[in-house]
């Protein structure tokens, strides 16, 4: 076997960055592990044409980071670390490639669970975990995380819905879902269902056809987003999106979305406040995912997936609520909250 191991000098705050790469059948991945304060890391693994490794090394730690706080504000008993394999899922990924990055992971000896994430399937995880014990989100065991996922946002979407428009009820609410991947896919047939007006972006044709003839949603393209009239904005897609321009030009009062690190910078959220749109975080509100694979890692069964479901929001209820008393910015009160679960001290 051609598979090599290089740890490298993980940033300030992190436990550890492992480049593993197998030149035999294309496979240049990195695994990151933030944190394994409260259990061992977890973090699905993500294929993606990344330009370099640094924008790669960017994208897996801070991905690492948000893992740890989805982790811990959903209560998994788990650390947070994240994995990406450099390349186009559409056109560079083979079942030995997946082999040799569950090989990879198997090095790591349990400090570190893989799940899918964008570019990776159940199938493309089943091929992995014949390598190694670490891989999860399994067909035969807890599945596709994607709906899990969708149900949390939704139910935090809601709650974010009453404290902005005074009520859960979502008719015609103006909901635009940046992104019909999976999860978005699945998020915006319950607003459909809720009796929202939808209104998709994605850069794939077929879905938006989808969208259209079954959920009677509007589309604009994806350059057009932040002009767009709209209630909410549910971004599904890749991070980064709520630039400060994007910030300054948003329509929505309400933003919960499954999209990682949505905020392109810190500042973001204070843009955001200032021109009163509530921002719900997006490693609480996504983290139905994780819930689904952390019952597969801990062997639950669905009753304890919808325990923590109904958690997390009730834990966004909470942050709104200690937001609006202490004149603090809603991200800000949810890192305190991750912070005071990682240091042992009980939320004020």
């Amino acid at each position: 076997m051609a598979l090599t191991l290089t740890e490298m000098t993980a940033p300030d705050g992190f436990e550890q960055l492992v480049l593993a790469q197998d030149p035999d059948v294309g496979m240049r991945a990195l695994i990151c592990v933030h944190s394994t304060v409260l259990g061992p890391a977890a973090g699905g693994c993500r294929m993606w044409p990344y330009a370099d490794d640094a924008a790669a090394i960017h994208d897996v730690t801070r991905l690492a980071r948000g893992m740890t706080y989805k982790n811990a504000m959903a209560d998994l008993g788990l650390g947070g670390g994240k994995s990406v394999i450099i390349g186009d899922a559409r056109h560079d990924k083979t079942p030995a490639l997946m082999q040799a990055f569950g090989r990879a992971v198997d090095t790591l000896a349990g400090r570190y669970y893989t799940a899918e994430d964008v570019g990776i399937s159940p199938e493309d995880m089943a091929h992995a975990a014949s390598q190694t014990a670490y891989a999860v989100g399994l067909s035969n065991a807890s599945g596709d995380p994607s709906p899990w996922t969708a149900e949390g946002v939704f139910r935090c979407l809601k709650i974010g819905a009453t404290h902005v428009f005074g009520t859960d009820d979502l008719t015609d609410r103006r909901v635009l879902v940046q992104g019909l991947g999976h999860v978005g896919m699945s998020l915006a047939e319950k607003l459909h269902a809720a009796g929202a007006r939808l209104i998709v972006t994605d850069i794939n044709q077929a879905a938006l056809d989808d969208a259209q003839a079954r959920l009677g949603a509007s589309v604009c393209a994806p350059d057009q987003v932040f002009d767009q009239p709209m209630d909410i904005f549910a971004p599904c897609a890749l991070g980064g999106v709520l630039t400060t321009k994007a910030a300054a030009q948003l329509q929505a009062r309400l933003v919960c979305g499954a999209a990682n690190n949505q905020l392109a910078t810190d500042a973001v959220a204070q843009i955001l406040a200032d021109r009163q749109i509530t921002y719900l975080p997006d490693y609480v509100v996504n983290a139905g995912g994780i819930i689904s694979v952390a019952s597969e890692i801990h062997a639950q069964p669905d009753t304890w997936r919808l325990e923590r479901l109904i958690a997390i929001a009730g834990r966004v209820d909470q942050m709104l609520t200690r937001a609006k008393a202490e004149g603090r910015l809603i991200p800000d009160i949810a890192d305190q909250m991750v912070h005071d679960m990682l240091t042992g001290r009980k939320a004020a």
